[in-house]
């Protein structure tokens, strides 16, 4: 596939078949991960990939399962999303949460050693390790789509990252950006509309 094929055809994907995606598949998204710019040139990033259902549902328990439409509402008006398709995005996400990352063939959670306190840096330059992992992470969902997969991702909430880290061992140092869903994606899902943006609108010559 080429890669604006791939950008084209990337969407975030919560509902998957049951069929598994293969080690090696796994391992050449990860080594594609390994290629994103990095802030030290050092690389110091591992990814935990969990296949086992018993792992994954142990993992996955902090996370509500479902969500009322009351508490929809509540949510969407404590976000102050006004913007209907923006609505409509959020109304399909938020109650796949759980769904999205069990049903998937497999959980990768990306790591990465942060310095400095990432909630209260000195300056920007203190966020350069954070903005590097999620360069890794967007490699991954490109290749996943470019050999037929989908992903999605949860950004942990409260202490789902640290519940996370004594469910599967991870060292004090390293930082989890998120939950990566990775799997093939169910036939026949309609895409939720998107908002479409006009680049010769958000392009700027020489100054804003």
């Amino acid at each position: 596939m080429e890669l604006y094929e791939a950008l084209d055809r990337r969407r975030t994907v919560r509902e998957f078949e049951d069929e598994t995606v293969p080690v090696e598949v796994l391992e050449r998204i990860i080594g594609a991960a390994f290629k994103a710019p990095t802030n030290d040139h050092m690389r110091d990033w591992h990814y935990i990939i969990i296949r086992d259902k018993k792992v994954t549902a142990k993992l996955l328990d902090i996370i509500p399962k479902e969500i009322s439409d009351e508490d929809m509402d509540a949510l969407i008006k404590d976000w102050d999303l006004s913007d209907s398709t923006q609505q409509e995005c959020y109304r399909n996400a938020v109650p796949k949460q759980y769904r999205m990352l069990f049903d998937a063939s497999a959980v990768i959670i990306p790591l990465f050693k942060q310095k400095t306190d990432i909630l209260h840096p000195d300056n920007i330059s203190h966020l350069n390790g954070f903005a590097s992992i999620w360069c890794s992470i967007e490699n991954i969902f490109l290749s996943a789509t470019a050999e037929g997969y989908g992903c999605n991702l949860r950004i942990p909430l409260g202490n789902e990252a640290e519940y996370a880290r004594e469910i599967l061992g991870f060292p004090d140092e390293y930082i989890m950006p998120c939950f990566i869903g990775i799997g093939k994606p169910k036939s026949g899902i309609v895409p939720v509309k998107q908002r479409a943006v006009d680049i010769r609108e958000r392009i700027h010559r020489d100054m804003f």
